[in-house]
């Protein structure tokens, strides 16, 4: 039977959003049983399409930009949308670098033999239909794409309607590359409205093809997503991610990481927004942190403390310590010690990314097992949170969930598994 159909959806996106699910369902079919030379073939042909169609691509990223402009995008989401040869090089090696991974798909987990003589093995298999809805970023539908393919899975991809253009031309090149090597079309699909009732209805009415929602974006979509969905969500509110200097950190290292953890990308989720220091390293740590950020251009909203060392130094509010800014924006404040670092994580962070900036391995173990977030860091920049960097090709998003998936969601984590179970005449007794 299929899923109800919201009534408050037009019949013309309704049949266009069923459509991309009886396709999407009948190519993860398919997809599912590809071979790894056959996926490696279409990943390679996607690489090859994004260099050949470079001045396409940004073409369509010029026309996104502008139209960003004209609605007052912020610079930082002027950033996340914006494409230039190194991104586009960057998607087509990071394409190179998935195919390069090994297939998870049929491996075996685990495997044993019951007294009985029953032979049990858990295998990975493909999740199936994946829904990506996504803001700004273009990128995303190349890395939510290929990851998809690579793991087995069809993929229905939603794009923000800042980068459509851009998200279009880059599906074009995914397209490419499935047809090269034989695979179907609809492996990867891009909704083909910027219609928030699309939205809406993947959620709602598409529970008989889609297995498995991943939101990536804002905290107001991912909120939206994980209240609306009616299968299972992959996915994190937002990444209010820190950076705890200890007393007995090396002053040039905390100064540098600092800067590169907040400034380096200020608009992607592991940038870091919350500075603490510790009180008993502040009279020689806290000033050239906090002068290295605003002179590298960072507000800074600060405690009492903060506030002292500078004057450009604003007034940090409760409200800060919550804040993800996504912006050359950085709270900071002095803490009694680790424990009041971790404390503080704890109370106002969301379980994204935090590092720890110390020379004592200690105090470092002790942040790393007590904080509870995603990712954790010792002597290490937030910005490293990043599937690429972690040697897993690319990533759909830094799931802050502590089911199925935690982490980067690579190609791994958007498989599950299932138990074959060899007999040889075994019946149950009664």
């Amino acid at each position: 039977m299929n899923a109800a159909i919201d009534p408050s959806v037009s019949a013309e996106i309704a049949a266009v959003m069923q459509a991309l699910g009886r396709d999407a369902v009948a190519a993860a079919a398919e997809l599912a049983l590809a071979s790894t030379a056959t996926k490696n073939r279409a990943l390679a042909a996607i690489a090859t399409a994004l260099r050949a169609r470079r001045a396409e691509l940004l073409a369509a990223n010029a026309r996104d930009m502008e139209a960003g402009r004209a609605k007052g995008l912020s610079g930082a989401m002027l950033d996340r949308l914006a494409l230039d040869e190194k991104r586009i090089e960057g998607m087509a090696r990071g394409v190179e670098d998935i195919a390069a991974l090994e297939d998870p798909v049929g491996t075996t987990s685990a495997h044993w033999t019951r007294p009985n003589g029953l032979d049990i093995s858990r295998v990975r298999v493909p999740l199936g239909v994946v829904g990506i809805i996504y803001e700004s970023r273009p990128n995303v539908t190349c890395d939510a794409g290929t990851l998809c393919l690579k793991s087995g899975n069809a993929a229905i991809l939603r794009g923000g309607s800042e980068s459509v253009h851009s998200s279009r031309a880059i599906h074009a090149c995914l397209v490419e590359g499935l047809r090269a090597a034989g695979l179907p079309a609809a492996s990867i699909q891009l909704v083909p409205t910027t219609d928030r009732a699309a939205v809406g209805y993947m959620l709602s009415s598409m529970t008989d093809y889609i297995d498995v929602v991943v939101p990536r974006g804002g905290k107001s979509l991912v909120a939206r997503v994980q209240a609306e969905a009616r299968v299972p969500v992959i996915g994190h509110l937002e990444g209010v991610c820190h950076v705890y200097v200890d007393r007995d950190a090396d002053p040039a290292m905390a100064r540098s990481i600092v800067k590169n953890a907040k400034m380096r990308r200020t608009g992607i989720c592991g940038s870091a927004e919350t500075l603490l220091v510790d009180r008993a390293g502040a009279a020689t740590l806290l000033a050239p942190v906090v002068r290295e950020l605003l002179d590298a251009g960072c507000e800074v909203r600060g405690d009492a403390e903060v506030q002292k060392v500078d004057a450009r130094v604003k007034p940090a509010t409760e409200q800060d310590w919550y804040t993800e800014y996504l912006d050359a924006i950085i709270a900071a404040r002095v803490v009694d010690g680790v424990d009041a670092a971790i404390e503080h994580i704890a109370k106002y962070g969301s379980a994204h990314t935090e590092s720890i900036i110390t020379s004592n391995a200690v105090t470092a173990q002790r942040f790393l097992d007590r904080v509870d977030s995603a990712i954790v860091l010792h002597n290490a920049s937030t910005q490293f949170a990043d599937g690429g960097e972690f040697g897993m090709g690319a990533e759909i998003g830094i799931s802050t969930d502590r089911f199925h998936a935690r982490g980067p969601v690579g190609v791994e984590q958007l498989t599950s598994y299932k138990y074959v179970v060899r007999g040889t005449g075994q019946i149950r007794p009664g």
